[in-house]
């Protein structure tokens, strides 16, 4: 997962500041740390990110803090990965308990890698207050990191710079698309199911009709595979299976929809993973311009893709409420291939899948 064409001069340019950390297991329950901070990211290990020191940082992380659990519970969580790729288990559901975003993008990468190629997945995850960049993205011209570092104590507030609401992680995920803000009001879902199988549109509209189930008509699907909510003023007769189309859908000139749910996929030689925010009740909806605003965009000329600006709107449901709606629909979705086998939460635990770790640790040298 290289990073975004263009940002050759990134390692020279990030400022690295020490800060106390009381427990090399940011995980160990009862033990406070405190993160290092970067010009760009957060990392919670206690060695600076320098180029020549990130394979002493990965081993001295993972013997110290990783290798803390048992043996028992490091096989607990073995099994974890052998219940995922076992051939049986062709429908499974998960839910993170974690809000950390780089565990949960390197569990996501994790069911991508390890689940049979035949099978259906769904995970669903909420993180705390995070930009998450595309793949092939240049955060210079996508994201206001002068709001990021103020809030890191990189450089002091502008009085012209518009107001932070505390550290905001910036993330680069392994997938394509748009540039993200994720924190407690939005709720992410992914699937991961056989590529033969996918359609951009396939899983989306699985999502519309557990809106509507909870009384949201205005859900759609758009023609750029998001999901809206119409804005039109008048009802008309319209076909409550079609997804693409609610009664108050209106043609060009009318009001213009919101966007909810924004999309992003990966495609492997078998599997499609298809990944998405739902903005429920996030509450930073008036603050996130702000942060996906980037003032050097005017005088940057970047490779990178750019992000398609788009006003968004809350949906107004609870967090638990649409995940457990969600969870039905997808079962009812794949009913023809039984109950789905496995139901289970995941969380920090799992960092002891060294593969899990692996990753985690490639997303936090990577922004």
């Amino acid at each position: 997962m290289a990073p975004s064409r263009g940002l050759s001069i990134s390692q020279a340019q990030r400022v690295c500041s020490r800060h106390e950390c009381t427990s090399r297991n940011p995980y160990a329950a009862g033990r406070s740390f405190r993160t290092l901070s970067t010009g760009w990211t957060v990392i919670a290990p206690n060695d600076l990110l320098l180029p020549g020191r990130q394979d002493a940082l990965r081993s001295s992380w993972r013997g110290s803090a990783i290798r803390y659990t048992t043996h028992g519970t490091a096989r607990q969580h073995s099994s974890f990965t052998e219940k995922l790729a076992d051939p049986a288990n062709k429908l499974q559901s998960y839910v993170s308990r974690s809000s950390d975003p780089y565990l949960n993008l390197s569990i996501e990468d994790h069911i991508l890698r390890k689940s049979p190629a035949d099978s259906t997945v769904l995970f669903l995850y909420v993180n705390r207050p995070c930009v998450v960049i595309g793949r092939n993205q240049n955060p210079w011209t996508e994201v206001n990191l002068d709001i990021l570092n103020a809030a890191r104590g990189a450089h002091d507030a502008k009085d012209s710079e518009p107001p932070g609401i505390g550290t905001v992680d910036l993330v680069r995920r392994r997938s394509g698309g748009g540039t993200v803000f994720h924190d407690e009001g939005n709720l992410n879902w992914s699937i991961t199911c056989p590529r033969g199988d996918f359609t951009r549109d396939l899983h989306a509209e699985m999502v519309v009709r557990a809106l509507r189930k909870l009384g949201i008509e205005r859900a759609r699907v758009n023609e750029r595979h998001d999901i809206v909510l119409d804005q039109g003023h008048e009802r008309h007769t319209a076909d409550p299976q079609d997804t693409h189309r609610t009664p108050y859908t209106t043609d060009e000139g009318g009001p213009r929809p919101l966007k909810v749910s924004g999309s992003a996929y990966k495609l492997t030689r078998q599997r499609a993973l298809h990944h998405a925010t739902t903005l429920l009740s996030s509450p930073n909806l008036h603050i996130i311009p702000h942060y996906l605003r980037s003032p050097a965009k005017s005088v940057i000329q970047a490779q990178g893709v750019e992000s398609v600006s788009s006003p968004v709107s809350n949906i107004g449901l609870d967090v638990s409420t649409f995940q457990e709606r969600l969870q039905e629909e997808f079962a009812s979705m794949y009913a023809e291939l039984g109950a789905p086998s496995i139901v289970q939460t995941v969380g920090e635990e799992h960092l002891n899948i060294p593969d899990i770790q692996k990753g985690y640790d490639e997303l936090q040298v990577h922004t």
